[in-house]
């Protein structure tokens, strides 16, 4: 009585008739399935039962040692980068160390004490600017 509720895929004559044919291909590919999942777990096992036997023939250890050596391809190529790199920055350096200062210490002094001494004058309240003027460290003619 399935066949009267089956609805084929494609058009047919008889529902019956293809109902079975369709129940029929069905299960040659449910088998063809099973066959395959089986073939593969023996294969597996098969596997399995000569790496046992290779292991029973031998003496079972676990070789670990490797003897590869690691390389890089442009560990050369970034040596040189490093090298060169390096070189340019030693030159920096001297170029840096041997330089003399640009800037006078004395004429910021100078110019901050003026500027004080403007802000005072345009300032809406007086500051105490002759404080500030005492707390600075006096600057020592080494200096440039």
């Amino acid at each position: 009585m399935q066949h009267q509720a089956y609805q084929p895929v494609l058009p047919c004559v008889n529902k019956y008739l293809q109902y079975r044919w369709d129940k029929n291909c069905y299960e040659m590919h449910r088998n063809k399935l099973e066959e395959e999942r089986v073939s593969r777990i023996e294969r597996e096992n098969q596997m399995l039962i000569d790496k046992m036997a290779h292991i029973k023939q031998t003496t079972g250890g676990v070789n670990c040692r490797n003897d590869y050596v690691k390389k890089s391809l442009g560990s050369e190529k970034r040596l040189q980068e490093l090298l060169h790199i390096t070189k340019e920055n030693q030159r920096i350096l001297q170029r840096l160390s041997t330089c003399r200062p640009h800037h006078s210490v004395q004429v910021w002094r100078e110019q901050w004490l003026k500027n004080l001494e403007l802000m005072e004058n345009i300032g809406r309240y007086p500051r105490l600017y002759t404080a500030q003027r005492s707390s600075l460290p006096p600057i020592s003619a080494d200096r440039h």
